[in-house]
């Protein structure tokens, strides 16, 4: 099974890709979308085309997203729940099922700490993805998003 993470942004978003089979899990890719100097119509825009592209490119079966979490300016957190309002379209205009996931359950799934600093998560996402370089921190973040809901698929727990 490929899960698609995605740690939402409104200027750049993650996204991680892992297969989980049985107790086996492995990297398959990730990366980042970045749109910053855009417009936010043309954001938007941007990251749906490219994370349906992604989509259409790997064929994931499941998708995991970061929920929003209250901001501590209110432009920036609307202009977030857009971008992950457009990923969430863009997951199912193609059918795919999304599950949420707050920071904190992400990091206690993958470093077993809820409030985990940022590298922490990227630590334990190349150690658990056994990967030669730590990833970006927003394709870390998106790849851990990946893993705790893998985590959750082989638990029984969807």
């Amino acid at each position: 099974m490929l899960i698609l993470g995605i740690d939402p942004g409104s200027i750049t978003l993650g996204y991680g890709i892992v297969r989980h089979e049985r107790n086996t899990v492995t990297y398959v890719t990730s990366g980042c979308i970045k749109v910053g100097k855009l417009e936010l119509p043309q954001r938007l825009r941007q990251i749906y085309v490219d994370l349906t592209q992604i989509i259409n490119q790997y064929q994931p079966q499941l998708v995991a997203i970061e929920r929003v979490f209250m901001h501590k300016n209110a432009s920036s957190a609307l202009k977030l729940g857009q971008a992950r309002g457009v990923a969430i379209a863009a997951a199912a205009c193609q059918e795919l099922p999304v599950a949420e996931y707050s920071a904190r359950e992400v990091k206690q799934a993958v470093v077993g700490y809820g409030n985990a600093a940022k590298a922490q998560v990227q630590h334990m996402v190349k150690t658990i993805l056994n990967l030669n370089g730590l990833p970006a921190a927003d394709a870390a973040d998106a790849l851990a998003i990946a893993l705790c809901h893998g985590n959750n698929a082989i638990r029984g727990n969807l």
